[in-house]
């Protein structure tokens, strides 16, 4: 059998492998998947994959397949480190935050002002893949970046340094870390005037250099040896399927819950009245990664937060479930109590990504403001993820959004009206990936793909 294409998925905790070929009118459909046991720690991941193909010939009934191309996304070997550094936390370390959490890097350290040595202690011992520097609006305070790219200049670490920062200045810091030996990328400011975000120029460079660096992580060496063009983080085509759906829905939010962390990915510029009582920019499309939230290798951190004690009132057989959990529950007790931790993951994830309205006292008394994403003009709230997909207890898991703006009203979460629904199939990522081919043939996935509860 020979299909169109095949998407390979490669996270923290499995490898789930789709399988794609055309309907005979030239649009692609969902076949059928396989997955296994992401294989990093084996020392190479294609032994994961080549255990999904199996398991895939095995669901679509053939000996052999063929494919036309093979693309993938990955979450795996700890994902794009880098260290993001900056001016002011608020405004050019947050945009630089916000370009790389929305190309799908881990973000291990970051930094305001000018650097020390403590700071250069902690670089090393991130050991990232890519260093971020960011700074002063255009044509603006230049002396703390040129300052801050000296010292980064003697690092002992041979890792791209992206500049994204006051553009009066990156002749000069090219020259400083040319000279060093580092390897230089130069991105429009992210923070180019006051009030004004410009973050997707870095994500791109970001997802390049992540494509570049992939075979340096452990386990990954030999991924090229199996696709056929650049890996891209699974965050990152999370984020573009995101965009996709903004197309049709315009505002949208996506919740993707894994075993190591839970991923919220929001498109939308939030209510106008909102938006007007705003203290700082947010980005239009806007990505926050909750490394402590996960179902399961991230569980006992949840544990920790909803509480044992508590979990142990709910569920008689606690002690057994926790010694078995496993992303694949075996009974309806264990898949009972993963959709209990996804609950809490899917509520605190998107508080975490929302804003919130703040009183302060002035001048003139008492102020209204509103300080990070306003969510509350979110139309659509899509669910992704293993247990947003395939658990049998997802529409009470995201139900949980009706009263949750209700409970917590000085935050902006979105209305209980909120439509939802999920990624049926689990080819959020493979779509995104898609995307960057053939948008026509992505955006016609996504449409057969979309599954919305009533309520």
């Amino acid at each position: 059998m020979k299909v169109d294409a095949l998407i390979a998925e490669i996270g923290s905790t499995t490898t789930v492998l789709s399988a794609f070929a055309s309907d005979g009118s030239g649009k692609l459909r969902f076949l059928s998947q396989g997955e296994h046991y992401t294989t990093v720690d084996a020392g190479d991941v294609t032994f994961g994959i080549e255990r999904a193909i199996s398991t895939l010939k095995k669901r679509l009934n053939v000996d052999t397949l063929d494919w036309n191309i093979f693309l993938a996304t990955s979450s795996a070997a700890g994902g794009l480190k880098m260290t993001v550094h900056g001016l002011v936390y608020d405004m050019t370390v947050k945009a630089a935050r916000e370009a790389a959490l929305g190309a799908g890097a881990v973000i291990k350290y970051v930094s305001a002002g000018k650097l020390n040595s403590k700071d250069l202690e902690h670089i090393v011992e991130v050991d990232p893949r890519i260093i971020l520097l960011a700074g002063g609006v255009d044509y603006g305070e230049r002396e703390t970046v040129i300052h801050n790219a000296k010292l980064l200049a003697t690092l002992p670490l041979n890792v791209p340094v992206i500049f994204a920062g006051n553009i009066t200045a990156t002749e000069t810091i090219t020259e400083i870390l040319t000279e060093a030996g580092k390897p230089v990328l130069i991105a429009e400011n992210v923070y180019p005037r006051i009030d004004q975000l410009n973050v997707e120029p870095t994500r791109e460079i970001i997802r390049k250099v992540f494509a570049e660096n992939i075979i340096k992580a452990p386990g990954m060496e030999r991924i090229y040896s199996v696709v056929d063009r650049n890996v891209i983080p699974t965050p990152a085509a999370v984020m573009l399927t995101t965009g996709l759906l903004a197309e049709h829905y315009e505002d949208v939010l996506v919740v993707d819950i894994g075993g190591a962390t839970t991923d919220v990915d929001s498109y939308t510029q939030g209510d106008p009245e909102i938006q007007k009582m705003l203290v700082a920019p947010e980005p239009l499309a806007k990505r926050t990664v909750e490394g402590d939230l996960g179902v399961f290798v991230n569980a006992k951190h949840v544990i920790d937060h909803i509480g044992e004690t508590q979990l142990r009132s709910e569920f008689s057989n606690y002690d057994s479930i926790i010694s078995n959990i496993s992303p694949y529950p075996t009974d309806q007790s264990a898949e009972e109590f993963i959709a209990r931790l996804a609950t809490y993951c899917f509520e605190t994830s998107i508080r975490r990504h929302a804003g919130r309205i703040r009183q302060l006292y002035g001048p003139t008394g008492r102020i209204e403001v509103a300080e990070g994403k306003d969510l509350t003009a979110v139309k659509l709230l899509l669910g992704t993820g293993g247990v947003l997909t395939r658990s049998r207890f997802r529409e009470r898991i995201m139900d949980s959004v009706v009263n949750l703006g209700r409970k917590h009203i000085k935050e902006l979460l979105p209305r209980p009206d909120v439509k939802l629904g999920y990624d049926k199939n689990y080819i959020f990522a493979a779509i995104g990936i898609l995307s960057k081919i053939d948008r026509a043939l992505a955006l016609d996935l996504l449409e057969d793909d979309l599954c919305f509860f009533a309520h």
